[in-house]
């Protein structure tokens, strides 16, 4: 059911991009920057309220959270529709409504992770989250397409209005859902945050691998989607041809979520972070100039190699964090992974302008090799091994070395 609900709601969250893109230029005769605004409200509010939907997750039942979630950004989805079939639609109508909907998803995502280890046994962690993942990755291909068809045949606002109905779907499943443990005895929210931090920084191998994250995301995320198309556009044929590195990378996250399925290495961290050190090849292709075919092939390894790290880490975080305080410490994660990533969407730009396209690349990737290479500095991160033995809350005030094992 888990499965099945993720499943039915991000085959509509694929649609949802290219449903708002086509909105804002067709329908509103927007700007570039008008669409950026728009696909930017929908990740921003997480960085506010990713540690709210953390704390909340761990106190209720984490399936009720996720029907909550979905049930939220399917009744935001679906006024965004009513606004563009009725033709009231404005550019902050969007706008609003994609705030609402990052506001749910900073509830889904910390609560998805948390339940996880509620579904399926410890020693069928692995594999479970390869498939919850692999929903992501193959509803993204299938869901980027179908949005394109739906768009094109009967416009944006019908497109919207199938995102909300998947919502709506998802929700429907998943409040079947009958999970293990109770609900948590509320101490106060400033308390649970301050325990869920004391949990995350008390593991040398999560805090360091999340560091890297932070720099590592801020640099290819920008090198990537800003200087990615400019590349296409000027060397490659434009946007045909950024299309099929972006599906090849796709169809390498797929792949890479395959092979995870059959991998079981003891220090599966380790492996991880080797698998991310190499991540970047996407981003030499990019600074050598290749063909489309070589780059599709660059960004097909790099797909392979961030899945694997995806899963091996997902896996990592549910044996090796009390499953109490699981939500929690996954939102500090996720906060972590992605609160720089304005930045570097923002500064790419004038770095390119003032040393050029290349060089930019160049830097993006020698940087991003070095900082990612720099956590396997850290033993924990190195020697972190898996384990079918549920971990218990440290009942300790602040503990100050890493507890991992």
């Amino acid at each position: 059911m888990l499965f099945a609900g993720r499943l039915v709601s991000f085959l509509g969250t694929a649609v949802a991009p290219v449903a708002l893109a086509f909105a804002v230029i067709d329908d509103l005769d927007g700007s570039p920057a008008e669409l950026g605004l728009v696909l930017a409200a929908t990740w921003l509010p997480q960085i506010v309220f990713l540690l709210v939907g953390g704390v909340v997750a761990d106190r209720l039942p984490r399936h009720l959270v996720l029907v909550a979630s979905n049930v939220l950004s399917g009744g935001a989805q679906l006024v965004a529709a009513v606004v563009l079939l009725t033709g009231t639609a404005t550019l902050w109508h969007l706008v609003l409504t994609q705030l609402v909907r990052g506001i749910a998803q900073s509830f889904f995502f910390p609560a998805s992770t948390g339940l996880v280890p509620q579904t399926v046994t410890d020693d069928k962690l692995q594999q479970a989250n390869v498939l919850l993942r692999m929903t992501t990755n193959g509803s993204f291909v299938i869901g980027a397409a179908a949005g394109g068809i739906l768009v094109a045949a009967v416009g944006s606002g019908w497109a919207l209005a199938f995102d909300a109905a998947t919502y709506f779907a998802s929700g429907a499943i998943l409040v079947f859902m009958r999970v293990g443990g109770r609900v948590r005895a509320r101490t106060g929210f400033a308390h649970e945050l301050r325990e869920g931090w004391r949990e995350f920084r008390s593991r040398e191998w999560l805090w360091a691998v999340v560091a890297a994250a932070t720099f590592g995301n801020m640099i290819a995320q920008g090198c990537w989607m800003v200087l990615g198309p400019v590349v296409a556009q000027r060397e490659l044929g434009g946007a045909r041809a950024w299309g099929l590195v972006l599906a090849v990378q796709s169809i390498g996250f797929l792949a890479g979520g395959v092979a995870a399925f059959r991998l079981r290495p003891r220090r599966y961290l380790l492996a991880a972070q080797v698998a991310i050190v190499f991540s970047a090849v996407n981003l030499i292709a990019l600074a050598l100039g290749v063909r489309v075919a070589v780059l599709a092939a660059a960004a097909f390894v790099t797909g392979f190699c961030i899945e694997l790290f995806g899963a091996y880490w997902d896996t990592a975080l549910q044996q090796h964090v009390p499953r109490e305080a699981l939500s929690r410490v996954s939102s500090y994660d996720a906060l972590g992974s992605i609160v720089a990533i304005p930045v570097g969407l923002s500064i790419v730009g004038p770095d390119s302008a003032g040393i050029g396209v290349s060089a930019t690349l160049w830097a993006g990737a020698i940087l991003f090799t070095m900082i990612q290479a720099a956590a396997l500095l850290s033993r924990d991160v190195r020697t972190l091994a898996r384990t079918d033995q549920p971990v218990a809350v440290d009942a300790s005030p602040e503990p100050e070395t890493a507890t991992a094992s």
